[in-house]
């Protein structure tokens, strides 16, 4: 499995290098309009694009059908690109936290609170969306796939809305917003692994002659 996903960081290098210019230079300009930690938030989604850039260029080089010939699982070959989807979440995140960093030192008031605030609502978003569309890329065809990618975010956004929604039945949000953020990101991780497990039993039952 290390040399697939070693496979799918060389076909997505340029566009990572690109994202993390992007995200560096967002940062700082962000730091004139709105809070820099906001861009926890941005920072992870934008990064995992790359991942579908791989699924996409699998299909279109016949790679799908070269790898099932190889001494790798299929269970496996789901579990890489689920795994290199946090490893560019996690870069995105990494990355971002640079112009936060840099911008404290010069005064600008970056708060470890707000850090982890904006970074779970990032990483939540960004699990809850993978686990819709990460699937769907084995379902659909690529192109059906891009627009449940695009859409996928717009749910994750929904469904966060609604569990905040819920936990503010239990007790008072606004008074707890890191701990009802950080109940999210517990949900939305727990739902990242049951797609996984979803994703590997379509692909096991799919046809790759």
């Amino acid at each position: 499995m290390k040399g697939v996903l070693v496979k799918d960081l060389y076909i997505a290098r340029s566009n990572i290098l690109v994202t993390i210019v992007s995200l560096m230079v967002l940062g700082f300009g962000l730091s004139f309009l709105l809070e820099t930690s906001a861009l926890l938030v941005l920072a992870p989604v934008v990064s995992t694009t790359a991942v579908f850039i791989s699924i996409t260029s699998d299909g279109a080089s016949k790679w799908n059908k070269n790898i099932i010939t190889m001494p790798i699982s299929r269970s496996q070959i789901i579990g890489e690109k689920f795994l290199f989807y946090i490893l560019l979440a996690l870069l995105g995140m990494l990355t971002a936290l640079i112009p936060c960093g840099v911008l404290a030192c010069f005064g600008v008031d970056v708060t470890l609170r707000s850090l982890c605030l904006y970074g779970s609502i990032g990483i939540s978003t960004t699990l809850l969306a993978g686990g819709i569309s990460l699937p769907c890329a084995y379902l659909f065809d690529p192109e059906k796939s891009q627009i449940v990618f695009m859409m996928s975010f717009m749910a994750s956004t929904g469904i966060i809305a609604g569990l905040v929604l819920l936990t503010n039945l239990v007790f008072p949000v606004k008074e707890n917003i890191l701990l009802a953020f950080n109940l999210v990101l517990v949900i939305s991780i727990i739902w990242f692994f049951i797609s996984y497990w979803i994703a590997a039993k379509v692909y096991q039952k799919r046809d790759i002659t």
